[in-house]
């Protein structure tokens, strides 16, 4: 029975403040990677990034590497010859084959007609290295540490050669738009050193005024004809000694002090981009080092230090990194790694993905290995998970204004898929399909088998609205958002056709990525309306049904939207009660297949839960129990950190624990970037993807606070090894950022602090103890109710209010 009342209090506490003091204390410990000796190859070096500009700092004592990375740094070109055109006719001609069951014809069919010809598509590729090569006085190398500070986004490396400290601290400013080295040694005139370059791209170097310059074209035939023109300067300033530049290298002798200023820029979408990396190296010279360093520092932690997280300590807390990271890979488990490894994610979030970028993280963030630009699938924007796993953790990470670059990236997606959906499937609006690139690629790709998956672009859309109800900006809804999900939408009203059997709308012929079945003696692809796309047309109707009432804007078009839902299928249970993954309950052709795209229901969207849809929630855990149990199972990095939200979405905590360490086990290496392992999907070796750091934290961050069944869920799936602790800054839909401290599995004190005018209900469990509020407060009236174990709290905050409860 459920009890509703309304109790004034006066010993509630509201601070009208928008910053004011947390019952929490700023953690004490510093969120350090560390190691003890210099990195020997890429994969254990350690990233930094502006947004733009990428850097891997390997620490080398005589000679040290730095892998340099600019995120415009693309082959290709456009090609308006990307789609064959087919047209509504054609189109309906082919979905005739499958409504009449030849599913091997319809196959054959859609291979002909509807795989996409690129020509042209591109990489992301990497620039290349600077190398600084050092001469020391005889002495022995003692005190050797590295290590990457994420509290200031700032790698130093230092070290002891005989009695002399030498110092370097590496970081890449957004407020200066650089990437900047600072060398100092605690005995006057001790640095020599000569600075190079090493370019993996065809380049003119050469010395100017102490400086270097280089410039070239990206050329990678592998992806097809064009790329970008660069342009990229080295400058250099030093207390004493003297700066010489010839034969393409700045010699630095007998110095002190010095500074090191690098900019590299493109001609994507920037005709002045020359004059803007020799204005940006010459401004940042100009300036102290200490302002620099300051400038980042304030810029960076502004983001940063909003979440806190805290698991415990863990006996191995004092022990290098990769110490650390070998003690889980030999079967332990570390609850202060945990913690680690997720603002180890927000970390590069941060580094790849910030208001000004040119474009959003890619498949390897701003970082580039020179290996995934190598394989079949290029280092792109794939739209069947991996670009959506990019950002994942972006809102309840409370990182939103990441969120910019991708969104900018859409709105590009949605202009240049207009021509797809016209072309293609006779259509209004705009599509894009599973590949996507920076020159406007939004067929579907070669193989249609992986290729074709015109929902894709209406999943990677689809964050356009979390965003909006994550931070309840309604000018962003009206003037970003809503126009390209509408167009979308739009779209799918078109595309989407009635099933002369069933009387359900269906789309197709498209994939479950990248998943196949059985169908009499053949394997196949392709078919009608598989079950993710039901999932994502349902989702696109209904967040566009609500946009349009919020901005109380075209009512027609959302009365057609209403209609249009009522005819999409159910999600469907199969033979095997799990999840049904095609509208026809097919035999999977690979149960050991890596994706789960039909179960985008549970996460990231909620159609399914087990508070709602117990029945189809039983149903998604035997869908994961099937694949994880089937031989040969094809995990990977994003598969397993897709494996924690989804238990998490499960309240399984005990699963979803399983997932992070077999994530931090299994797909992660010594500086904590998860790789997608060799042998899988043809990778012939390890390989860094940047989706599993993202998706993993999201996990993490799910395990903790949920919010998407209209109330707040505080730690719905914690295990017993984050028994007790705390998070900062969280945030839930509706505009909220929690605060939480618990002890010995049980909740202690909250704090929610609105970020916008706005109603919060906390879902909390009936213990012993009692919810109570700390005295001195202004009265307020709350809304409070019980139903079965659960008591709800529900709360009306102004923008910039704080509300404190505590439970004991």
């Amino acid at each position: 029975m459920k009890k509703t009342y309304t109790i004034l209090l006066i010993s509630i506490l509201i601070v009208l403040v928008a910053n004011g003091q947390s019952v929490f204390s700023q953690n004490a410990r510093s969120y350090i990677l560390w190691y003890e000796n210099p990195a020997d190859e890429w994969m254990k070096s350690l990233p930094l990034g502006n947004g733009r500009i990428g850097a891997m700092v390997f620490g080398g004592i005589e000679k040290e590497v730095i892998a340099l990375n600019e995120v415009t740094m693309w082959s290709g070109q456009p090609d308006k010859f990307q789609e064959r055109p087919l047209g509504k006719t054609m189109l309906n001609d082919i979905r005739q084959l499958f409504f009449e069951g030849k599913y091997a014809e319809g196959n054959r069919a859609v291979t002909e007609f509807m795989s996409g010809t690129p020509h042209s598509f591109g990489s992301h590729v990497p620039a290349g290295d600077l190398k600084l090569d050092f001469k020391y006085p005889a002495g022995a190398v003692s005190g050797y540490k590295r290590e990457l500070n994420l509290e200031n986004a700032i790698n130093t490396v230092s070290f002891k050669v005989g009695n002399i400290l030498y110092t370097r601290e590496y970081f890449c400013s957004n407020p200066d738009n650089a990437f900047i080295v600072r060398l100092t040694a605690n005995k006057a005139k001790s640095l020599t050193l000569d600075v190079s370059l090493d370019m993996l791209r065809e380049s003119v170097i050469k010395a100017v005024d102490n400086s270097l310059e280089f410039s070239g074209k990206v050329s990678f035939p592998k992806q097809g004809p064009g790329g970008v023109d660069f342009m990229g300067k080295v400058g250099v300033t030093a207390k004493d000694g003297n700066v010489s530049a010839s034969n393409n290298k700045i010699s630095i002798a007998d110095a002190t002090s010095v500074t090191i200023i690098l900019d590299l820029r493109t001609d994507y979408n920037n005709k002045h981009y020359k004059e803007d990396c020799f204005a940006t190296v010459n401004k940042a010279l100009s300036q102290d080092y200490n302002r620099l360093k300051n400038k980042h520092v304030s810029d960076y932690s502004n983001l940063f230090k909003r979440v806190d997280l805290f698991f415990g300590k863990s006996e191995a807390d004092k022990l290098p990194t990769d110490k650390r990271w070998e003690r889980v890979k030999a079967g332990k488990e570390d609850v202060g790694l945990d913690a680690l490894f997720f603002q180890h994610a927000r970390y590069l979030l941060i580094a790849a993905s910030r208001e000004d970028s040119p474009l959003p993280a890619n498949l390897q963030g701003i970082w580039n290995d020179n290996l995934a630009c190598n394989m079949g699938w290029t280092n792109d924007y794939h739209l069947d998970i991996n670009t959506q796993q990019n950002y994942w953790l972006s809102n309840i990470g409370n990182l939103h204004e990441c969120n910019i670059p991708l969104f900018d990236y859409i709105k590009d997606l949605s202009d240049y898929g207009q021509k797809t959906a016209r072309n293609v499937y006779g259509a209004r609006g705009w599509a894009a399909n599973t590949v996507a690139n920076v020159w406007g690629y939004t067929a579907s790709g070669q193989g249609v088998n992986w290729g074709l998956f015109p929902l894709a672009g209406t999943w990677i859309a689809s964050h356009l609205w979390t965003h909006y109800i994550y931070t309840m900006d309604e000018n962003y809804l009206r003037n970003k958002a809503y126009p390209i999900l509408k167009s979308n939408a739009e779209f799918l009203l078109d595309y989407m056709v009635q099933d002369p059997k069933s009387g359900y709308l269906m789309t197709g012929p498209s994939t479950s990525p990248e998943n196949s079945f059985r169908y009499k003696g053949n394997e196949l692809s392709v078919s009608l309306m598989p079950a993710c796309d039901r999932q994502l047309a349902y989702e696109a109707f209904a967040s566009c049904i609500e946009a349009s009432r919020i901005l109380n804007v075209d009512d027609r078009f959302r009365d057609s939207l209403s209609i249009a839902l009522k005819k999409l299928p159910p999600i469907m249970i199969g033979k095997n009660g799990a999840i049904q993954e095609w509208f026809e309950d097919f035999e999977e052709a690979q149960p050991n297949h890596r994706h789960t795209t039909h179960l985008l229901a549970l996460y990231p969207f909620a159609q399914i839960s087990p508070v709602k849809t117990p029945g189809l929630a039983n149903a998604a855990r035997k869908t994961i129990e099937y694949r994880l149990a089937a031989p040969n199972w094809e995990d990977v990095e994003w598969s397993r950190a897709n494996m924690i939200c989804l238990y998490a979405r499960l309240f399984d905590a005990k699963k979803a624990y399983e997932s992070v360490v077999q994530l931090q086990r299994e797909f992660t290496r010594e500086n904590l970037l998860t790789i997608s392992p060799e042998g899988i999907a043809g990778a012939p070796y390890d390989i860094f993807i940047f989706d599993g750091n993202e998706a993993g934290g999201a996990g993490i961050a799910e395990m903790l606070i949920q919010s998407h069944e209209g109330y707040i869920e505080l730690l719905p799936a914690l295990p017993q090894q984050w028994n007790t602790g705390y998070f900062k800054g969280l945030c839930v839909r509706g505009g909220g950022e929690v605060d939480l401290k618990w002890k010995d599995g049980q909740v202690q004190d909250i704090v929610i602090k609105a970020i916008t005018d706005n109603k919060f209900t906390f879902k909390l469990v009936n213990t012993k103890g009692n919810i109570s509020f700390p005295k001195g407060a202004k009265d307020v009236d709350l809304q409070m109710s019980t139903e079965n174990d659960y008591t709800y709290v529900t709360i009306s905050l102004k923008k910039g209010q704080r509300f404190e409860m505590n439970y004991r």
